[in-house]
């Protein structure tokens, strides 16, 4: 292939790349070329690859001059291979524009579906389906995930909008909306937008591409991506790529859906099928926890054959990979479609358990399981849980889903904002949300733990504080926002107010009951010994092997650290001996004594 060469298709399956390739097609775009390549079925398109985000940002934000011409030409070749024209009349073709870094962020940087509608696109499509509801659907998602994305309209504006129509009707649901509501809402939505940019909504398919793909490559340096890529160390990358692919409708109506779902479960490492889905949505809404979905094992009754499937492809991916994969999919009037695989992200119980089960499995070797587990993932083993006394004594206000585990106390606050702030006055807070979003990164880093009212354990909020080890419990119907305040379960809480999470069970409880340490499971007990007999075989000069002493002011300390496999103390600080009250005045008795016998 030519250096020159900034664009590669995937579909008809045969790719122009393959796995190997993410540091130039992103993690994303490499696995979508090997998952067409495998066979596996891939709504085609083609992806830019990260070169171009780092020409963008080395050149004033300008392209290379041939880009146009080969994105041009990578369009008609889709256009082709489906046999429908972005922005036709009768059969439009609409695409989705998606970000894809060569390492994971999932959230951080930007999407938009539904690329090509318009107000002769959306004629076309009620015509060719016959279903003028999903056309109307289609057009105003889009409308209000170019206007958030490309052109920074506020997202609440747009939320605003459809909450006042469905107060109006008397319904809860988005799905309750007919044809003519979302054709309303599209008019009021193409109102916002003109009142925040000062021009009415583009038209002309391409322009929306070019503004898609402009705003994608801006999202490498938003402040939410800088931030993730701090905080997870990523360094070095050229940027992220752009996926532009044909698009499959899960909101197409009640025999079409989409879901998230992991090869394993991603809080427990558990070998069984794990995820969920939404009948009549797209992807978006089960990422972003606008609605709680349906755990994936109940599609097995709705539609058997898609769930074997998903089943035999979960199995064939994980293999192929040989790592716990994250997977999104969409059926399509009864048809199913991959969308992205990935190596899932997973909580530090669940990378131990993975790691020492998939060598059990022969997928991979005791080394590789090593350099599975961050050393970050063992650390988040040591996170406390609900003293078990306390907890039976105690009332649940109510029970969301346990996202991401371990058990955390702290004062109510509303906002990523508040977090921050209350945190720098050295206060423990838990961030209560109807749902999260990638811009409340800065405020889910720093508190103990996460609660929203909506979403499931594959929405934002799951992922992100499985990623940061923080505990999370998602989708607690009970908890209803009431002004400035939350009532859980009928019981009225203000910013604040003192509440207990256990994500490992998604229990919520009031005030602060007493946290314990956690004990050791067998698969970190094996996990551990496998790092000592690598820890004990090495070899530096002359000397094999090397110890492990810890440093230990307290007889506690000290037990721990031999629990934990220590070979002696290295640092013990006399002074932090007598830090405890009662020992304190003894010794400030001494210092003040006249004799040696006082």
């Amino acid at each position: 292939m030519a250096d020159d060469k900034f664009v590669y298709f995937f579909g008809n399956g045969a790719a122009e790349g393959d796995a190997a390739m993410r540091d130039k097609l992103g993690g994303k775009g490499a696995n979508l070329a090997e998952m067409t390549n495998l066979g596996i079925p891939v709504p085609p398109g083609f992806t830019i690859s990260t070169e171009v985000c780092k020409l963008f940002y080395d050149n004033n934000k300008t392209y290379p001059s041939t880009l146009k011409a080969e994105v041009a030409k990578n369009l008609e070749k889709l256009e082709k291979t489906l046999g429908k024209k972005l922005g036709d009349e009768s059969d439009p073709l609409l695409v989705s524009v998606r970000s894809g870094a060569a390492q994971s962020m999932p959230g951080m940087m930007d999407t938009i579906l539904n690329l090509g509608m318009n107000d002769k696109a959306v004629k076309g499509l009620a015509s060719k389906t016959g279903n003028p509801r999903f056309a109307w659907d289609a057009y105003r998602r889009f409308i209000q995930m170019f206007g958030d994305v490309a052109m920074g309209v506020p997202s609440d504006e747009f939320e605003n909008a459809i909450d006042e129509i469905k107060k109006a009707k008397g319904v809860k649901l988005d799905t309750e909306l007919d044809a003519a509501d979302l054709e309303k809402l599209v008019s009021n939505y193409k109102v916002i937008y003109q009142k925040h940019t000062g021009n009415s909504f583009p038209q002309d398919p391409v322009e929306q591409m070019w503004g898609a793909i402009d705003a994608v490559f801006g999202s490498w340096m938003n402040e939410r991506a800088i931030k993730y890529r701090q905080l997870n160390n990523i360094r070095g990358l050229a940027g992220t790529a752009v996926n532009i692919q044909s698009m499959v409708f899960g909101n197409f109506g009640d025999d079409s859906g989409t879901g998230v779902c992991f090869s394993r479960d991603p809080s427990t490492g558990v070998n069984e099928f794990y995820g969920e889905y939404l009948m009549n949505a797209q992807g978006e809404d089960v990422v972003a926890g606008i609605r709680t979905p349906e755990k994936i094992t109940k599609l097995e009754k709705e539609n058997p054959k898609v769930y074997k499937q998903l089943v035999e492809i979960r199995s064939r991916l994980e293999n192929h990979y040989r790592d716990m994969q994250d997977m999104e999919f969409t059926v399509q009037q009864g048809e199913l479609f991959i969308l992205q695989t990935r190596n899932g992200k997973r909580t530090g119980q669940a990378a131990v358990k993975c790691a020492v089960d998939m060598v059990g499995e022969k997928l991979i070797t005791k080394e590789e399981a090593i350099m599975r587990v961050a050393p970050e993932q063992i650390d988040q083993l040591l996170h406390p849980m609900i003293d078990a006394k306390a907890k039976k004594a105690a009332k649940p206000l109510t029970k969301g889903l346990n996202a991401s585990p371990g058990a955390a106390c702290g004062q109510i606050v509303y906002t990523a904002d508040e977090a921050d702030q209350w945190t720098k006055q050295g206060k423990k807070v838990v961030l209560v949300r109807k749902e999260t979003s990638p811009e409340d990164i800065t405020g889910m880093v720093v508190s103990e733990g996460i609660l929203t009212s909506t979403g499931g354990m594959t929405s934002h909020a799951a992922v992100v504080a499985r990623g940061l080890g923080t505990p999370c419990v998602c989708g607690a119907s009970e908890v209803v926002f009431i002004g400035d305040t939350v009532k859980i379960n009928g019981q009225t809480f203000k910013r604040g107010d003192s509440i207990t999470i256990d994500g490992t069970t998604g229990e919520v409880f009031a005030g602060t009951l007493p946290l314990i340490s956690p004990e050791f499971s067998a698969e970190l007990t094996t996990f551990l010994s496998w790092c000592d007999d690598v820890r004990a075989s090495c070899v530096r000069g002359n000397v094999k092997g090397f110890k492990v002493r810890a440093n230990a002011d307290q007889p506690a300390d000290a037990k721990n650290a031999f629990k934990f496999g220590a070979e002696g103390i290295g640092l013990c600080r006399t002074e932090h001996m007598f830090f405890d009250a009662k020992k304190l005045i003894h010794f400030r008795a001494m210092i003040a004594s006249d004799t040696v016998e006082q």
